[in-house]
């Protein structure tokens, strides 16, 4: 099929791959511009952009679509379909309409549960039991279309949404794979989503990466693995020369909370337990801020000179 691809991240990489090996026409990319990053600020394609490149796929980086110009160079590429995953940018009526057989999206996350910005983040951070990756069938409204197939897999107990990230990345290529086979031969069929159990995955803020510790410790434990690895939550602890803030980016629940641990935020013992508001969490690795490397809870303890009863802010 002649398909034109629209996707940003590492997130979007393997389908693409998997949709040029198989052997469809890649008639153009659409992905964000080239950013500024690193210490020489230079600009550097996006991880899409790059593989683009490798395949000899037309790269377009257009930085709105609601123009008429927009509209008339997506519709030149005579496409059968678009596949968008995580492109980063809203699709006006123009575009979802050029492509015969329309657009269809690669979400991470069982549809209607997590529309949005954020879907794997929030599922982590719920503490859902699993997620998945549905195709949809690209309307208007944010996530709101109907899915043609999807793929389920389990949240395993502590699994940060890095890991979930990554585990979704080959189960959704070959969702898309799938997907377009059956739209090829003419048996895709689409199932409207259902109107109970809509939550929308607002995109992660700055102010929910600070740890409290005065919440339960199930609900600790799934906020950091679920901002692990970015933004990373975060505490402070003062490591000899005032408050320092350090990310705790992997936390699983203290195999026994006790009692008398402590008011929230104490540390419990020298292995990187904490208290919690009800219960306690054991921190799993940690990195100082500003520091490349990181550490587990027991060597971060050790190598700070923390002892029990020490208080994390």
């Amino acid at each position: 099929m002649r398909v034109v691809f629209m996707g940003t991240p590492d997130f979007a990489v393997p389908t693409l791959a998997r949709l040029a090996q198989d052997g469809h026409d890649i008639a153009a990319v659409y992905t964000r511009a080239p950013a500024r990053a690193g210490r020489g600020m230079s600009l550097r394609p996006s991880p899409v952009h790059a593989l683009a490149d490798t395949l000899g796929a037309p790269v377009l980086t257009p930085a709105t679509l609601r123009t008429p110009e927009a509209a008339e160079t997506f519709a030149a590429h005579r496409a059968d379909v678009a596949v968008v995953v995580a492109y980063g940018m809203l699709l006006p009526q123009a575009i979802l309409d050029a492509p015969k057989h329309g657009c269809l999206n690669l979400h991470g996350s069982l549809l209607p549960r997590w529309r949005g910005a954020a879907p794997i983040q929030r599922a982590v951070m719920a503490g859902d039991a699993e997620s998945g990756v549905g195709v949809m069938r690209m309307e208007a409204g944010l996530d709101t279309g109907p899915v043609a197939l999807e793929a389920r897999l389990p949240i395993a107990p502590g699994m940060t949404a890095g890991a979930l990230h990554d585990a979704l990345m080959p189960l959704g290529a070959d969702l898309m794979a799938r997907a377009l086979a059956a739209l090829d031969a003419g048996t895709l069929t689409f199932t409207p989503q259902p109107e109970d159990g809509v939550v929308y995955a607002h995109k992660i803020t700055n102010d929910e990466a600070r740890i409290d510790w005065s919440r339960p410790a199930a609900e600790v434990a799934n906020r950091i693995n679920g901002l692990s690895p970015f933004p990373g939550a975060f505490c402070e602890i003062d490591l000899g020369k005032g408050p320092e803030r350090v990310k705790v980016l992997r936390a699983a629940l203290a195999e026994s909370a006790g009692s008398g641990a402590g008011a929230p935020g104490t540390l419990r013992d020298t292995e990187g337990t904490v208290a919690c508001g009800s219960g306690a969490v054991r921190l799993m690795e940690l990195r100082r801020a500003g520091k490349g490397g990181s550490a587990t809870g027991a060597e971060f303890v050790r190598g700070a000179r923390l002892t029990p009863g020490a208080r994390l802010g």
